[in-house]
C-alpha cells in the first residue's frame, strides 16, 4: 500500500534551514523505504499572498457567479484544498520565527481550512471534512519551549488540523538549536532519529 505524502517547508532561510534540512531527511528516509509516494510544497520558494477581502470574496461566490478575476483567486484555494485531499500524510516543517508559524504556512492554513471544504459548522460545533489523514510536525526551534508556556505554535498547528478532521498527529522536536554547537548537533541528531522512526512505521 502507497501511502501518499505531502511535506511542507516554509523556512525562509532556504537550504540554509534547520526545519527544511529535517524535512529532507524525511524525505530521503522516506525514498529509501519504498512504498511512499511524494508531494514537496516550499511555500518560501512558491509563496502564497496574504489572505484579502476580494480572495475571500470570490470562495463565496459559485462558480458561475464568479468574474474571471474570482475564479483565478479561488483557484489558489481550490488547487491547495484538492492537493491536500489526494494524500495520506502531511509533513509539516515548520521554523519558529517569534514565537508562531511563518506566515508563508498561515496564508497556506488561511486557504484549505474552509467552512463548506474542509470542515463544517454544527449544532455541536465545528466538524472536520478531511477523514482518514495522519500529520507529523517537525519543530526546528533556536532555543527549547517544547512543554512550556511559551511554546504557542504546537497547540495552534494541533488546533487547525484538528478543525479540518486530521486529529492523529506526530511531532517531532529540534530544540536549542542556536544555544552551542553541541546542543544543536545533539538536538538534530536526536530529531533524525525520531524521523528515523515515523518512516518505518508509515
Amino acid at each position: 500500500m502507497t501511502t501518499r505524502t505531502l511535506v511542507i517547508t516554509s523556512s525562509i532561510l532556504g537550504e540554509n534551514g534547520q526545519s527544511k534540512a529535517l524535512a529532507e531527511h524525511f524525505i530521503d528516509q522516506a525514498k529509501t523505504r519504498g512504498g511512499v509516494e511524494l508531494t514537496h510544497r516550499d511555500l518560501a520558494v512558491d509563496e502564497l499572498p496574504h489572505l484579502g477581502l476580494a480572495e475571500l470574496g470570490s470562495w463565496q461566490a459559485t462558480d458561475e457567479e464568479r468574474t474571471a478575476e474570482q475564479r483565478q483567486l479561488a483557484s489558489r484555494s481550490e488547487e491547495l484544498i484538492e492537493e491536500l485531499r489526494a494524500h495520506d500524510l502531511v509533513v509539516l516543517a515548520v521554523p519558529m520565527y517569534n514565537f508562531g508559524i511563518p506566515s508563508q504556512l498561515k496564508a497556506w492554513f488561511d486557504r484549505v481550512m474552509r467552512a463548506g471544504e474542509t470542515f463544517r459548522y454544527t449544532e455541536n460545533g465545528p466538524e472536520g471534512l478531511l477523514e482518514g489523514k495522519r500529520a507529523v510536525i517537525l519543530a526546528a526551534r533556536g532555543g527549547q519551549y517544547a512543554g512550556t508556556e511559551k511554546d504557542t505554535q504546537t497547540p495552534h498547528l494541533r488546533l487547525m488540523l484538528g478543525m479540518i478532521g486530521i486529529g492523529e498527529v506526530d511531532t517531532v522536536f529540534a530544540e536549542g538549536l542556536a544555544m552551542g554547537e553541541s546542543k544543536r548537533d545533539a538536538a538534530l541528531r536526536e530529531a533524525r532519529q525520531a524521523i528515523d522512526g515515523l518512516v518505518k512505521r508509515l
